[in-house]
């Protein structure tokens, strides 16, 4: 056999298990796919395979072009056909039970006690029912950790409670799978599925940064579009949430209890406001930067000018990142 043709040995891990291979180098891509399907059951389609060097080729290309070379561990990242079919089957089921319980809500309305709060039985009923992390990602125990933060969080489940939010599921999105995504409301509540890991799966988003965005697709279970019905719910969440968290560093749950939507920009402002009273750095670039004259008052308006921008911005991109409207 001449140099040219000498195999290239590489690994293959996925799920726990390793597979050694010996392939030539005119061997394409899309051959090797095809036998790590027959390896690991995990269709062609479905594959995302992680490695150093790795080339963006086409599927007809040798695995050479695809950057692979002798020596090197891949780590291939994906569902099995038995792993898709299953979470087809659990969310088919979660939208029957969900169907169920909206029949039962209009037949039987909810009995609310003289205090105002809702009853134990409607709190357990606003709530996420089922959590799943993505069990062929890497550290699927960290992810639901996660998961089960968010999900017993207490300003979420005060909104959730208050808003009556029912959610199926809470899994995640694979950042391979849909790249472009942060967040993704499935039928208005049978799943909403949050981007948790980083874009190189070398870590997972802050909370504060994934609680925003299911906020966001908390949201989408009344409304659809990202119009001003939906920018005014959105931004009340926002602010019911950090009114809550307020209440809680004080010692009180006195919350207020608003009577009609808030605007648009209500949420950004508190929050801005929060920033600043908080002690939030003063230094800003641009335009907004303070200067040894400015007043208090002056320094405070700037910051908050500022910090509103900033959290505008994160709105925009929240809405660009967001899988729900359109469909």
């Amino acid at each position: 056999m001449s140099s040219d043709n000498k195999e290239i040995s590489i690994t293959v891990s996925h799920g726990g298990t390793t597979h050694p291979l010996s392939l030539l180098p005119d061997t394409t891509l899309a051959y090797l796919q095809a036998r790590l399907e027959e390896l690991t059951s995990v269709p062609t389609n479905n594959q995302k395979l992680l490695y150093k060097g790795k080339n963006s080729v086409p599927e007809d290309a040798t695995i050479v072009d695809a950057g692979l070379k002798d020596g090197t561990k891949v780590q291939l990242i994906g569902p099995t056909a038995e792993e898709l079919g299953g979470l087809m089957a659990a969310e088919s089921e979660h939208q029957r039970r969900e169907r169920i319980l909206r029949e039962r809500a209009q037949k039987a309305p909810v009995k609310v006690r003289a205090t105002g709060r809702a009853s134990p039985s409607s709190d357990a009923r606003y709530a996420f029912h089922r959590i799943e992390p993505l069990p062929h990602l890497p550290n699927p125990e960290s992810a639901r950790d996660l998961l089960t933060r968010l999900a017993n969080d207490a300003a979420i489940r005060h909104v959730m409670r208050k808003h009556q939010f029912s959610v199926g599921l809470l899994t995640e999105l694979a950042p391979h799978e849909q790249p472009h995504l942060l967040g993704l409301n499935v039928n208005a509540g049978q799943a909403i599925k949050l981007r948790l890991r980083t874009d190189r799966y070398d870590g997972f988003r802050t909370f504060k940064e994934v609680r925003r965005v299911l906020c966001h697709e908390l949201t989408h279970n009344v409304w659809g579009d990202h119009d001003n019905n939906f920018k005014e719910l959105n931004s009340l969440l926002n602010k019911e949430v950090a009114e809550f968290e307020r209440a809680q560093a004080a010692g009180t749950h006195h919350l207020s209890d608003a009577l009609g939507l808030e605007s648009p920009h209500s949420a950004l402002e508190a929050e801005a406001q929060e920033y600043v009273l908080g002690g939030g750095a003063y230094t800003l670039g641009g335009s907004g930067t303070s200067t040894p004259t400015d007043s208090p008052e002056e320094r405070r308006r700037k910051v908050l000018e500022a910090t509103m921008r900033r959290l505008q911005k994160e709105e925009e991109e929240l809405e660009q990142r967001c899988g729900t409207a359109g469909h």
